[in-house]
């Protein structure tokens, strides 16, 4: 099935839009950090604690917890934004719009709770909420370069170090390396998503005393009642210890694991990049779409530069909690506010956005076998030298440091006629011409077929998927999504 990534676009233009928004995320992400879910989950959390804190004895109606859950979804933004303007708190705007639609409730609405009990605890399920939003659709990627690397797992081609033309690979190899990286965010997101903790009911700075005094002293009580709401929140466990927020250091792990992705991408798109420089691949690219204004031959990887973009904002973004966590004075400080505001939902968009354009790519990703087999033939001949010493050695009988002297000067005068005369690789009729090497004669061919440099490629390929990618794709099964659909 298709997947819109963008939204309807607005078309009031007289404001500044994030381009996160108004461009690249999806609709599921945007959604998942508007003002609807964030607001609706507060009142959400106030019915928790209603019902919880009625279950364990409090004097709460079932008409008062009536009253609030059919107005979960009811908000007046218009009031709430006067009501903040006349108040300067957005719990306490919020806690009186709810109460002016539930007149009944308004009296137990937040009841012993301090702002962060909604505030914080939103957050953290809007930041699971988001991974969840994130893990199939990167195991969707995985999925897309795992049939790529299955395709061509036999396709040599050349390798590189230092970008310069070391050995024989093959693309699906290569392509195995990307899916490595990529496999190894998601199993990070996973990690996170595992151990990601409520905050829990815990008073203003954590001791749980206003609660305390609900109870009237009753401390398993006030443990119940953190127990009951984490279980209706959909949390496995909450944290014992905290001050008034939950550790930042939550924030650290998110985004440190966004920044390790953002690496990840940008080394997959620099690398598609530069193949697409070399004419070896190229990205999707519509009948209809322009490279350049300029020049109309112009095919640019514009999703991969795109990738490496928004993946540079990626990693760039992890500064900003680390930050944040190494200020939190004493049990929190507000100076973490208004830039969380900001950066979580900035780094979940960025993170979306990237997954969206890096699947459309990997779907649509198209290889040039010729070209790719040109390039190879043009250095094989350099890299076949030690298998010519070989065959010299074992049927002629050669001199092994003969042999070695006598293909390093025929490679010299090669590569500098490749270098001043612009001409092609001409290594093997130069070793064909020289009598020296006549024994071998019949045997060149043989020495440099592609095949015999690559190793164990092919297996590699076989092993990597079978053992390490398909058991970690199997908990996505059903939620792989086959195809994406990219507005801009």
């Amino acid at each position: 099935m298709a997947t819109s990534t963008t939204a309807a676009v607005n078309t009031d233009y007289s404001y500044y839009r994030t381009p996160l928004a108004s461009r690249y995320a999806s609709h599921e992400m945007k959604t998942n950090f508007g003002d609807q879910k964030k607001f609706s989950t507060w009142r959400k959390l106030w019915l928790y604690l209603a019902k919880a804190e009625k279950e364990l004895g409090l004097a709460i109606t079932e008409e008062q917890i009536e009253e609030m859950e059919k107005n979960i979804d009811n908000i007046d933004f218009q009031l709430a934004a006067r009501e903040e303007k006349k108040y300067r708190h957005d719990v306490m705007a919020h806690v009186h719009t709810f109460g002016a639609l539930c007149p009944k409730a308004a009296p137990i609405i937040h009841l012993g709770a301090t702002s962060c009990y909604v505030g914080d605890n939103t957050d953290l399920i809007v930041l699971r909420d988001g991974l969840e939003i994130l893990k199939p659709k990167l195991a969707s990627c995985i999925d897309q370069l795992t049939k790529f690397a299955l395709e061509h797992k036999s396709l040599p081609c050349l390798s590189y170090t230092h970008l310069q033309a070391a050995q024989v690979s093959t693309v699906g190899k290569r392509a195995c390396i990307w899916a490595q990286e990529l496999l190894m965010d998601l199993i990070n997101f996973e990690k996170i998503t595992s151990e990601l903790r409520f905050r829990g009911v815990k008073g203003t700075t954590g001791t749980q005393a206003s609660f305390l005094t609900l109870f009237e002293g009753d401390g398993s009580k006030v443990e119940k009642l953190d127990d009951i709401v984490t279980e209706m929140a959909g949390f496995k466990s909450h944290f014992i210890i905290c001050g008034q927020t939950y550790p930042r250091k939550i924030d650290v792990a998110i985004l440190s694991a966004f920044a390790s992705f953002g690496a990840s991408v940008h080394k997959i798109c620099t690398d598609i990049r530069l193949l697409a420089s070399f004419k070896e691949l190229e990205e999707p690219f519509e009948a209809e779409q322009i490279g350049s204004s300029a020049m109309p031959y112009k095919r640019n990887p514009m999703r991969s530069e795109r990738c490496c973009s928004l993946a540079r904002l990626l990693i760039s973004l992890v500064q900003n909690p680390l930050q944040t966590a190494s200020v939190q004075w004493m049990e929190r400080t507000l100076d973490d506010s208004a830039n969380r505001r900001i950066v979580l939902p900035e780094a979940y968009l960025a993170a979306d956005a990237i997954i969206n354009t890096l699947q459309n790519i990997f779907e649509g990703i198209v290889i040039y076998p010729k070209v790719i087999t040109k390039r190879l033939n043009d250095e094989l001949p350099f890299m076949a030298t030690e298998n010519i010493i070989m065959a010299m050695v074992k049927t002629a009988g050669g001199n092994r440091q003969e042999c070695h002297e006598r293909l390093r000067i025929l490679a010299i005068e090669s590569a500098t006629a490749m270098k001043t005369e612009g001409v092609p690789c001409d290594l093997l009729d130069r070793i064909k011409e020289d009598k020296y090497f006549g024994a071998i004669i019949d045997k060149l061919e043989s020495c440099l077929d592609p095949a015999s440099f690559y190793g164990l490629s092919v297996r590699q390929v076989e092993r990597f998927v079978d053992e390490e990618i398909l058991p970690v794709l199997q908990k996505y099964k059903g939620n792989i999504t086959k195809s994406t659909q990219l507005e801009i």
